[in-house]
């Protein structure tokens, strides 16, 4: 779609062109409609066309991880090695799901559309999953020698904002967009001069982009505006708020960003969430109290893979003065993580331990 709207600006800039040098060589030149505004249909019809084929993605008849996977490889142009590694599985599981999810569409003859009122719902959910998918894999690429992608990021963002017009009454929806926003705004701040990463506290917030912080703390409220009792987007988005309505790390409400965790928990039941809460309590309460609830991970199936399991108990050991062991964790997580720039960071912390111990 890209490429087709490029070829056709193409040739209404060489019509204009030849527009202009009729009329300087003295000829009337056709009418026509002026080129920014043929510029932005056309943009419109690519993001609806996209929503479209989002929607046609996460169609009922598909398993809600076919639905996830599809949508990731045909849409966010993700490699099926790059969603293995966002669903914690096998590459071989993953092209399954995406060969059979296409066939299942083909044989159905589902149409290219937007579904109605009376369909919206049911697919709505695994809409705001995939989308999120996407912007998690821009903000924090699972592989690659990049931190962050940024296409795939704004690519999500521009999907949040259409479906806050296409569902204005959903407040998961404004969850959703309101989440994106606040992170998304501390894209600049998570990288320093040489492009290496920099941990949410180290981050310089004078850097945080107060435009999406604006947007994602407005998204926040007409979430909390339409329900008393946030599902697990509107709390995610609470947390990033916590972060974005702080002026530094002490200023911080770890209480109750450790708070939303737990009823997030509740709510959406799994490892990384408990991971995260865990990191918010060692700062409410101590680094030894975080490390005794992610040790109760240490084993867990689900995040066997997961690189940030051992990065989380590195961080805390190192504040505990186990030197030694947080060397070898951070080293674990090196080992764990497909991401260049994240590895070296963590080999960098590792060898940094080590020497301290």
């Amino acid at each position: 779609m890209a490429t087709a709207k490029n070829r056709a600006l193409n040739q209404l800039k060489r019509s204009e062109l030849m527009g202009q040098r009729a009329e300087l060589l003295g000829h009337e030149p056709e009418a026509h409609a002026p080129l920014a505004a043929v510029e932005e249909t056309m943009d419109e019809q690519v993001r609806d066309d996209v929503l479209r084929l989002v929607f046609v993605a996460c169609h009922p008849l598909l398993s809600g991880e076919a639905r996830a996977a599809l949508t990731l490889r045909m849409i966010g142009g993700l490699s099926t090695a790059e969603i293995a590694r966002a669903f914690l599985t096998t590459e071989p599981t993953v092209a399954q799901r995406v060969v059979r999810a296409k066939r299942t569409l083909a044989d159905a003859g589902v149409p290219f559309e937007v579904p109605g009122v009376e369909e919206l719902g049911a697919r709505l959910r695994s809409v705001l999953e995939v989308v999120y998918l996407i912007f998690n894999e821009g903000y924090t690429a699972s592989g690659g020698s990049e931190l962050m992608r940024p296409t795939l990021a704004a690519e999500a963002l521009r999907l949040g904002e259409l479906l806050c017009g296409l569902a204005p009454a959903e407040p998961e929806v404004h969850g959703l967009d309101a989440l994106m926003a606040l992170h998304a705004s501390r894209a600049a701040a998570r990288v320093d001069a040489e492009n290496e990463p920099v941990l949410l506290t180290e981050q310089d917030r004078s850097k945080w982009d107060a435009g999406l912080m604006l947007r994602g703390l407005r998204s926040l409220a007409r979430a909390e505006a339409l329900t008393k009792r946030g599902g697990p987007y509107q709390l995610q988005a609470g947390i990033a708020a916590c972060h974005a309505r702080a002026g530094s790390v002490e200023q911080t409400d770890w209480q109750r960003i450790a708070s939303l965790y737990a009823q997030l928990y509740t709510l959406a039941p799994s490892p990384v969430v408990e991971l995260n809460r865990a990191m918010a309590v060692s700062r409410a309460e101590g680094p030894a109290a975080g490390l005794a609830l992610l040790d109760a991970l240490v084993g867990s199936q689900e995040l066997e893979r997961y690189p940030f399991l051992p990065a989380a108990r590195a961080e805390l050991l190192e504040q505990l003065g186990r030197h030694e062991e947080a060397a070898a964790e951070f080293e674990r997580a090196a080992g764990l993580t497909e991401n260049a720039r994240q590895k070296k960071r963590l080999l960098t912390r590792s060898r940094y331990g080590s020497r301290s111990s």
